[in-house]
């Protein structure tokens, strides 16, 4: 469901009975006769929706946390609040950017469009920037031929779908300015082969059996979940394109199960 497009077209039917209701129907109403209900009601929807339409679009547009690839960062049920000019200004619907302001960051948490269904919303922590040379072999992260710095954090334990019980090595990883934790599994490879897919640009990058490096394409990015052994990211499916970015991911703002993650700030 396109809740933006459902919005638009609720704006644009509440604000043609506005607009036909001040400037036609108004002067042809009998004094005193009160609006019928087709225009009362759209009238008073119609400022509700525009602020909303606005806000949503330009300044801030909330996400559900739906699954545990961002763990321990976001957990399941997190509610989010998204950056939407950040990373620059976007017409809504064609989601067409009118004014550059800035570029993401290594290490900043990102949502997208996914893109192999543009309709679905993802989010990851941006690992490659264009023009990078990432490397993940034997679960060690190198960038441009630089290891990425990692320290051990103990372990960390949640419960998958399924109930089933997962034990996995908590890391502390710093990428440009962002310091975040990331888990690993042991017993699990760094990438499954077989769930690689023929994505564009698959040229750039070679696979075996203990990882992968990928060149970043000019205008693309390369986005990995803190939960490694646990999510379907640009190891699988390629790179997000600029045109595909929503917004920077920087705080949670509720959780029903977890009051004290409400307006923490997303590292």
């Amino acid at each position: 469901m396109n809740f933006a497009l459902i919005l638009f077209l609720l704006l644009v039917a509440t604000g043609a009975v506005w607009a036909l209701d001040r400037w036609w129907l108004r002067q042809r109403r009998p004094a005193g006769r009160a609006e019928p209900w087709w225009v009362e009601y759209p009238k008073s929807f119609f400022p509700v929706i525009l602020v909303v339409f606005l806000l949503r679009s330009f300044l801030v547009e909330p996400f559900k946390i739906p699954s545990g690839s961002m763990l321990p960062t976001l957990l399941v049920g997190d509610f989010i609040l998204v950056n939407k000019f950040t990373y620059g200004i976007r017409l809504p619907i064609i989601n067409v950017k009118v004014a550059d302001l800035n570029a993401p960051r290594r290490g900043e948490v990102m949502v997208f469009r996914y893109p192999e269904n543009p309709a679905l919303d993802y989010i990851k922590r941006v690992v490659g920037l264009p023009g990078d040379r990432i490397s993940y072999r034997n679960k060690r992260l190198s960038i441009n031929g630089e290891e990425i710095r990692i320290k051990t954090d103990g372990e960390y334990h949640y419960i998958e779908s399924g109930n089933n019980f997962i034990a996995a090595q908590r890391l502390t990883e710093t990428l440009g300015e962002h310091q975040h934790a990331v888990l690993l599994q042991a017993e699990i490879p760094g990438v499954h082969l077989s769930g690689v897919r023929l994505f564009p640009f698959r040229e750039n990058c070679a696979y075996n059996e203990a990882g992968f490096s990928c060149t970043v394409p000019p205008g693309h990015y390369f986005l990995m979940g803190d939960n490694r052994d646990s999510s379907s990211d640009s190891r699988y499916w390629g790179f997000v394109p600029e045109s595909h970015i929503v917004g920077k991911a920087f705080l949670i703002w509720w959780n029903f199960d977890d009051f004290k993650r409400i307006g923490q700030l997303i590292n």
